[in-house]
């Protein structure tokens, strides 16, 4: 197949030939980095503002290309903008539709800029106004735990280790663990905008530009926090993005480590968790089913994020310094990463507040495990006994109830006093879940004047948290 005569391409000057349709094809973004128009568009506008402030257009002609830019915005967000692979990306098919209404007013626009630092200030605006997003996602989750740990401030359940029945906690001592996990994720989000909120526009392909433009003129329009210092670097990094998808897959495995753990409290064997059903589907061929599928897409999509991750970590190793058409491949798994955690979110904030604890099936068994075995150790230690003669004595109670099938607390005083001399009413006074946990003292811990104090921090933090736009 010989090249058939594609449109004029916008760097076709120096070529004596057409672009073969199969490169078109295969080199093509636009089918994926039409995303990008707003930031695009906003970026353009920023610069014809700046060209005109440094007279290298008029003003008339920077007013003239802002309209017409907004008007193509209102296209593309209407659905009558007409794209096509001969044109590449969405900064070319922008381009063209501008210089198709205004001629050389239109051609001026890309003075003094690259598409190189075009895409990477466009890339740059797209992850921020992300990042503000995901923000307002986690901290909406963070609040629903939190109502959900208000709503069960006096409920003791199991707490496991090894998935083994370990100490016993407050619920909401379990429910605020998750605000405190995606708490750091949201401090990332911040960190990592501090980062990403650097303009490269002004680097040029890569070497910067003769013209003089003022790139904090820039800087301040589109409300960058700094100009990227070197024009090699600003042009190619995607440091930024590479960020943003480790944080984004952290805050996946996050919220997939709680996927499973509600998946497990919800199944009959354990009986916590009572799931909306809103939030669950059944079976095609099993009436009684009622199943997480929320939680388990909610697990699975994790995946998704540490392969995007691993893929632009891999993408980046072989590139040497400044632009390298590879970049291109960076948005398809940054926009992903990015869909994926904002669906995630989506769902988790409803489930959460729609679910509720079984409290009549968890104070059934919340004696069983010996839970209160840690709580009656420390006691003795507390009396003065060494720790791992405690922690053997322990053993022995322990051992002796597993084979009557009771709990500690049911063993009579004989029984302890067979094995330790010193056991007193004291000693008694820390067995049972309710004691054990009331016994905590730690800062930190599942006491409950530490919970309160946990959720009362949780609630002044929360309910005035503005996001990471106002903290980066």
């Amino acid at each position: 197949m010989s090249a058939s005569q594609g449109q004029q391409k916008a760097w076709g000057g120096v070529f004596r030939e057409p672009t073969d349709k199969r490169v078109e094809a295969f080199s093509e973004s636009v089918s994926f980095d039409r995303r990008l128009a707003d930031d695009d568009i906003d970026g353009s506008i920023a610069h014809a503002r700046m060209l005109a402030a440094c007279g290298l257009m008029t003003v008339p002609e920077a007013d003239a290309i802002s309209q017409t830019l907004e008007e193509i915005r209102r296209q593309i967000a209407d659905g009558q903008f007409e794209f096509t692979a001969a044109k590449e990306d969405i900064h070319l098919h922008i381009e063209a539709a501008l210089t198709a209404r205004l001629g050389d007013a239109g051609r001026k626009l890309h003075t003094a800029r690259s598409r190189n630092d075009q895409v990477a200030t466009d890339l740059r605006l797209y992850c921020r106004r992300a990042i503000d997003r995901l923000d307002q996602g986690l901290l909406a989750l963070q609040q629903a735990f939190l109502g959900f740990a208000l709503r069960e401030q006096g409920l003791i359940i199991p707490g496991y280790t090894h998935m083994r029945r370990a100490q016993p906690v407050l619920a909401a001592h379990q429910l605020l663990a998750w605000c405190e996990k995606f708490q750091r994720d949201r401090d990332r989000l911040a960190d990592c905008r501090k980062r990403t909120n650097v303009l490269p526009l002004g680097s040029g392909a890569l070497a910067g530009t003769t013209l003089p433009i003022d790139r904090d003129h820039v800087k301040d329009a589109l409300g960058f926090a700094a100009v990227a210092a070197n024009s090699l670097d600003g042009a190619s990094d995607r440091d930024f993005v590479c960020e943003l998808a480790f944080v984004i897959a952290l805050a996946g495995v996050h919220c997939s480590q709680w996927a499973e753990e509600w998946v497990l409290y919800s199944t009959q064997e354990f009986g916590f968790l009572l799931l909306p059903e809103g939030f669950c589907t059944g079976s095609s061929i099993m009436p009684q089913k009622i199943n997480p599928d929320v939680l388990e897409l909610v697990r699975g999509k994790s995946a998704r994020s540490i392969g995007n991750l691993q893929s632009l970590l891999v993408l980046l190793k072989g590139l040497p310094t400044a632009y390298n058409r590879d970049l291109q491949e960076d948005k398809e798994a940054i926009f992903d990463s990015i869909d994926t955690l904002e669906a995630v979110l989506g769902v988790a904030a409803p489930l959460v507040a729609g679910s509720s604890f079984d409290h009549d099936r968890i104070a059934a068994t919340i004696d069983r495990g010996h839970l209160d075995a840690t709580s009656l150790m420390e006691a003795l230690i507390a009396s003065g006994v060494p720790q791992r003669t405690a922690h053997e004595l322990v053993g022995t109670f322990v051992r002796r109830a597993m084979t009557r099938g009771v709990s500690l607390a049911e063993l009579a005083d004989q029984e302890f006093l067979q094995d330790y001399a010193g056991w007193n009413a004291a000693l008694r006074s820390a067995l049972g879940a309710s004691r054990a946990v009331e016994r905590m003292v730690s800062f930190g811990s599942t006491a409950p004047s530490q919970v309160a104090d946990q959720i009362a921090a949780w609630q002044r933090r929360l309910m005035k948290e503005p996001g990471a736009a106002a903290r980066a």
